[in-house]
């Protein structure tokens, strides 16, 4: 356990990390240390090492040996959901812990934070249920010299890289379903938010996960990222982060061991809006759908497709709404938008809001950096007069960049909003099933939702179509991603000889 933090307050000095290997904290010694400043505060809260290639080889063999003498995957259901069942006390025990240096690496609210973190724990608790229930399939039907099996095993060592939009609720959504799997792992976060990662190992040690089961290795996306993407004894990759970075996954995958590859990649998602839906609660939720985290979520609604004879009326509905939204000290309970986590993200944001007015998009309201004497904060922009080769319109901004596209039928806004190389998520609002139901059928998104956006739980898988990745996390298919299946052929009595 951790020394005992002080809510709402920053810390005396910054909290230096080791990284996590075979069950132990290693101590940062005589390798450099990443120090991360609040984005919000501009002050220092923690010190992670920069690990180097040999300290992941390291932790791959030790995943290798944990995984190979069965310790973990040699376990029955029952005995591996004990212990996610015990890391979602834990983790609940310390979620003000947990959600305190979230906030301070990635600049989202403590409130938020808060939420996210009791979600995760509720990740654990499914999947300790789906432990005992994942299950193969058998064929009784190939005649009485034949029995069919089908198994499903785990796939093996899986390497899990983290972004740092969403550090701890994108790692649970990925974490307890790759060891509910028997599968081992080793964790590149995010360097810039890191400090949640190295708690969730601490928290399954002492939930009683077998020592090598889970490792995180901390540094740079460009020298261990790249190096666990390539590395030859890892089975699996699953990514989490932006199209381009996922594409040379891929790439890399097939230059080294081909191995399997999970992609949760970037979006452009469609909220539309029908003239029949509740103005005001479709308002609430696109405005809430462009702000929550600051915009930076890859299932951001990020392009607002309103009936026109209902858009201008519509448009000033979601510019009052996020009008009253307080913005700000992400560790004062009553923001709810925080800080634009990274310098070089808050400088692509801005770069987008102008070239949005350079190609004649009209702003009609914020896209202003918020004067607070420390930090980095951007009101959410809305802007009209938008076309669909704008770049703003095209492309995943990740900020809170929301672009308005008018409609008059059902079918030109399907085909607005299909009108993307992605396919994450998508929103629609409306009264009507049957208008609600076509949408849904006829856009190309892996989530959807109807009348709400951005809600779920742990039933529901994640993924998208096209651009937006590969496979799904979460739900039962998020257990079964992390298995391949065996065919297993069974001869009943003696076997017939060929040829006689």
């Amino acid at each position: 356990m951790t020394q005992a933090l002080t809510p709402l307050s920053l810390p005396p000095v910054p909290r230096e990390f080791g990284f996590f290997v075979d069950g132990k904290v290693v101590p940062a010694g005589t390798r450099d240390l990443s120090e991360r400043r609040s984005p919000a505060h501009d002050v220092p809260v923690t010190r992670i090492p920069k690990c180097t290639t040999a300290d992941l080889d390291t932790a791959v063999a030790a995943a290798r040996r944990a995984f190979e003498d069965r310790r973990w995957s040699g376990l029955g259901g029952a005995a591996r959901g004990a212990v996610l069942l015990r890391a979602a006390a834990l983790i609940r025990a310390r979620a003000e812990e947990i959600a305190y240096f979230e906030t301070l690496e990635n600049g989202k609210p403590i409130a938020q934070a808060r939420g996210e973190v009791m979600g995760c724990a509720d990740m654990f608790d499914y999947a300790s249920g789906l432990a005992r229930s994942l299950h193969g399939d058998s064929f009784n039907n190939l005649g009485d010299g034949l029995f069919g099996l089908v198994t499903r095993e785990p796939v093996g060592v899986v390497g899990l890289i983290t972004p740092w939009n969403f550090p701890f609720l994108i790692l649970c959504e990925r974490v307890p379903y790759i060891l509910a799997s028997g599968c081992t792992l080793v964790v590149k976060p995010s360097e810039v938010t890191s400090a949640t990662t190295l708690l969730l190992a601490e928290i399954l040690t002492e939930a009683g996960l077998p020592d090598g089961c889970m490792n995180v290795v901390t540094g740079s996306g460009s020298s261990i990222g790249q190096a666990l993407i390539e590395h030859m004894d890892v089975d699996m990759l699953s990514f989490t982060g932006s199209t381009a970075v996922g594409r040379r996954c891929v790439e890399a995958a097939g230059r080294s061991n081909f191995k399997k590859l999970g992609l949760e990649l970037g979006g452009k998602n469609p909220q539309i809006v029908f003239a029949d839906a509740d103005l005001d609660d479709a308002a609430d939720g696109v405005a809430f759908g462009i702000a929550f985290n600051a915009g930076q979520c890859c299932v951001s609604g990020s392009r607002l497709i309103v009936e026109r004879s209902v858009a201008e009326a519509f448009a000033q509905r979601v510019q009052a709404k996020l009008a009253r939204l307080r913005i700000g000290d992400p560790l004062d309970e009553a923001t709810q938008v925080g800080a634009i986590t990274t310098a070089a993200q808050h400088d692509i944001i801005l770069g987008y809001i102008q070239s949005g007015q350079e190609e004649g998009a009209r702003l009609l309201c914020g896209g202003e950096v918020l004067d607070t004497g420390e930090g980095r904060f951007i009101t959410p922009a809305v802007f009209t007069d938008v076309t669909r080769e704008m770049a703003i319109a095209r492309d995943e901004v990740f900020g809170p960049v929301l672009v308005i596209l008018p409609f008059d039928t059902l079918d030109e806004a399907i085909e607005i909003a299909n009108d993307t190389v992605y396919g994450l998520a998508a929103s629609v609002w409306s009264k009507n099933i049957d208008t609600a139901l076509t949408v849904t059928r006829r856009v190309r998104a892996g989530r959807f939702w109807v009348n709400t956006t951005l809600a779920g739980g742990p039933e529901l898988p994640l993924g998208g179509f096209r651009q937006s990745g590969w496979g799904r996390e979460a739900g039962v298919y998020g257990v079964e991603e992390y298995t391949q299946i065996k065919s297993v052929h069974v001869e009943i009595g003696k076997r017939t000889h060929w040829g006689e």
